[in-house]
């Protein structure tokens, strides 16, 4: 099991906004996690590689304890976060902003090879400012950036937000030939149709807890899903 957490809790002050969850996700699966917004599930990534530190439970990465830990110290167990609204460095050029994900990686001038010829269009604008690049240009950026760390571990919060449908099927696209690499990806994402046809299994999330859990398949397909996500009754007319 690459990533196990287990019984987690996590607050800003004294509002609780993650209740007690427990999760896993095997090497080379795409697992969703879904919800609401204010569901939780953007604090869980949070807690996960310690931007959030959890005040309960523990999180184990590839069998390694790593609650408490400086988010920091998420990059050496191979874990990375694309959070949601990209967070590029506008005013540094594309192939700077890739060159700083790199920054803990001994091999960064050849991982950058490999990221230009993973999106040929960013080895276009290498000498573009992140800042000038079109919404789904700089979510592959986003990507990009996070790929020049070698993660095992990619934690995807919303990256298909704000962009046009055709951008959104690119988008994830992209997230099904980073997971044929051998990326395990835990997916946060309100697109629950998208996300559901490319990933393994999925959790759902409701005011900090997990209130549902499954194969991706079946969840497709569960009347509950259907109703609170996809617009249907999930009733036969």
């Amino acid at each position: 099991m690459l990533l196990q957490v287990k019984n987690l809790r996590s607050s800003y002050g004294s509002l609780e906004v993650i209740r007690g969850v427990s999760l896993h996700v095997g090497r080379g699966e795409i697992v969703g996690l879904l919800g609401a917004n204010g569901a939780g599930k953007t604090s869980l990534l949070k807690s996960i590689v310690g931007l959030l530190p959890p005040r309960q439970g523990d999180i184990f990465i590839d069998g390694r304890p790593t609650r408490g830990q400086p988010a920091w110290r998420s990059i050496s167990s191979s874990t990375v976060l694309v959070p949601e609204g990209k967070l590029i460095f506008a005013d540094l050029t594309v192939r700077e902003n890739l060159l700083i994900g790199g920054y803990h990686n001994p091999d960064r001038l050849l991982q950058l090879e490999i990221v230009s010829d993973r999106f040929p269009r960013l080895r276009e604008r290498m000498h573009q400012m992140g800042g000038t690049l079109s919404g789904g240009e700089q979510q592959m950026l986003a990507l990009g950036r996070a790929l020049m760390a070698r993660p095992r571990l990619l934690l995807l919060d919303e990256p298909s937000l704000g962009l046009a449908p055709l951008l959104v099927k690119e988008v994830f696209n992209e997230i099904r030939k980073l997971h044929e690499l051998g990326v395990t990806i835990l997916l946060v994402e309100q697109n629950v149709a998208a996300t559901l046809q490319i990933a393994d299994r999925a959790y759902v999330m409701e005011t900090g807890e997990i209130i549902l859990e499954g194969e991706a398949a079946e969840l497709l397909h569960n009347p509950e899903v259907k109703r609170a996500y996809l617009g249907s009754t999930g009733r036969e007319e």
